[in-house]
């Protein structure tokens, strides 16, 4: 094959290539999703659980403008997309033109073309005019192809941030599940009035704990810190890990008779105060109490809790929160009976 005719072929396969890469369908846009929300402040205090809550809505306000931006950068992807396109098929009638001669003609219709000529002047004209349609159509190709590898790569960039969006997303809705989930483990925000910690110390296994995760029965053969009496060392692990949580107010455990769990000495009662009871008449001692029940409830399983009565509800492990009313309406103390 001739240089000419090299020169004048090697364009138009380029140019049929690339249009049959660009000329296909759009890439669907991906849709834009959520960042995962900023970290909460740290602090001395643990965080409330309204704050997670808080931080989570935060970061929903975050993605919203990332989502924005997103979406101002995929029209500016598709206008160069299609500004591609449009250079493209500026070009392919001439493509075209030219592809449709050497298919008709063969390898010898640019000698042809050359060698018709009737003078040596004719002859240059000719040579000269494929010379310059070759370079008209090679910059053009390059022009489209540069259009073309712009948007590439811009697409890349783009469906890399929605992943990455994604993954945050993804993030962000598990630590707000677990928020919602955490804050309806210990009864809801109407019940604790958003007044507890996100997160309570995990306590220590308690004995008597069988391997299918049941508890043995144990008899009252523990000295009583708080009383005289004698309590099941089961509830006395729970009593040293309740305190170990730094829960340092008044309590009491045993108390002879009754039909319940404190006399069997497998029950306390954690007061709200330095000494003695009474109820709740302010956040500092509506928080502690919520604080209480939520370390017996996340440590339930490690602890063999029974139930837990606070401020008017009862939690089972089975049932959750119900309400609960009984001899004592519980606002002045949080009750733990053990298994």
């Amino acid at each position: 094959m001739t240089a000419p005719l090299r020169r004048c072929l090697t364009p138009v396969v380029a140019v049929l290539a690339a249009l049959a890469i660009v000329a296909g369908p759009t890439p669907a846009m991906a849709a834009p999703t959520n960042p995962t929300p900023s970290g909460h402040e740290e602090d001395d205090e643990p965080p409330l659980i309204t704050d997670v809550l808080d931080a989570a809505n935060r970061g929903y306000l975050k993605a919203k403008a990332k989502l924005a931006k997103s979406k101002r950068r995929q029209l500016q992807l598709a206008l160069e997309i299609n500004a591609a396109r449009a250079e493209l098929d500026a070009l392919r009638p001439q493509v075209g033109q030219i592809a449709a001669q050497s298919y008709r003609t063969g390898r010898v219709g640019v000698l042809a073309m050359l060698l018709e000529s009737n003078t040596p002047d004719t002859f240059v004209q000719r040579a000269a005019g494929l010379d310059e349609l070759n370079l008209v159509n090679a910059q053009k190709l390059a022009a489209a192809n540069a259009a073309k590898t712009r948007a590439e790569q811009a697409k890349l960039a783009l469906d890399a941030e929605v992943r990455e969006q994604q993954k945050q997303a993804n993030a962000m809705a598990r630590e707000k599940a677990e928020a919602e989930k955490a804050l309806k483990l210990v009864g809801g925000r109407g019940f604790t009035g958003g007044l507890v910690s996100a997160t309570s110390p995990v306590a220590r296994i308690g004995p008597g704990r069988t391997a299918d995760g049941g508890w043995t029965a144990e008899s009252r053969t523990a000295k009583d810190p708080t009383t005289s009496g004698y309590i099941t060392p089961r509830t006395l692990h729970a009593y040293k890990e309740v305190r170990r949580a730094g829960f340092d107010r008044f309590a009491g455990c045993y108390r002879p008779g009754g039909p319940w769990e404190h006399p069997k000495g497998r029950a306390c009662d954690w007061s709200l105060q330095k000494s003695g009871f009474a109820p709740w008449h302010n956040n500092d001692m509506r928080m502690y109490g919520n604080n209480v029940a939520a370390f017996l409830i996340r440590n339930a399983d490690r602890l063999g809790i029974y139930y837990v009565i606070w401020n008017r509800q009862i939690w089972f492990p089975a049932t959750g929160w119900r309400s609960y009313s009984g001899p004592s309406n519980h606002t002045d103390h949080v009750h733990m009976s053990m298994l």
